[in-house]
């Protein structure tokens, strides 16, 4: 299709340009033409950073993962905010841990990071070279286990489910 080569991103372009409309608050025509611009350029410029296409196989998994998310940075800002305003000793449980991941493909690893960075009191602070543990900030770190639990089971579930089912390959 020769038109994927000039629009390399046809829902991103639209995402953008919607983005664009709500950030300025206008419906102005130069709004229309500006957002249009930014929306087509700059899908085209970064086309060959996205080596292959999302192809998200489930989107109810993508929903539900979506909910999740939003319902977790609710209640990490409500765990977060009794973490700071708590009694002292309550900020003594801060530290690093390691996740061990299943998931292999590289857009399911980068929305993973997303969502710890996302969530309040969780924070991605690395990645080994062969993409296997995953190492996070926990700022109220009781329980490692516990964490691995969320980890693995509320997000790296539904997001193999989303990405893993796909047919981009995997970088190993």
């Amino acid at each position: 299709m020769r038109w994927r080569r000039w629009f390399p991103a046809p829902l991103l372009s639209l995402f953008l340009l919607i983005v664009w409309l709500l950030l300025s608050q206008s419906a102005a025509p130069g709004h229309w033409v500006l957002g249009g611009i930014m929306a087509w350029l700059a899908p085209w410029i970064t086309r060959r950073l996205r080596p292959y296409g999302v192809a998200v196989r489930r989107p109810w998994a993508a929903v539900r993962l979506i909910w999740r998310v939003a319902v977790d940075i609710v209640k990490s800002n409500w765990d977060v905010s009794w973490v700071i305003l708590g009694r002292r000793e309550r900020r003594q449980y801060s530290g690093f841990m390691e996740i061990p991941l299943d998931m292999r493909h590289p857009y399911s690893i980068a929305a993973l990071t997303c969502i710890i960075t996302g969530c309040p009191g969780t924070v991605w602070a690395g990645l080994t070279e062969d993409r296997r543990i995953l190492t996070i900030h926990v700022l109220d770190l009781q329980d490692e286990n516990e964490w691995i639990d969320i980890i693995k089971n509320r997000y790296e579930s539904l997001l193999m489910e989303i990405f893993e089912s796909a047919e981009a390959p995997a970088i190993e």
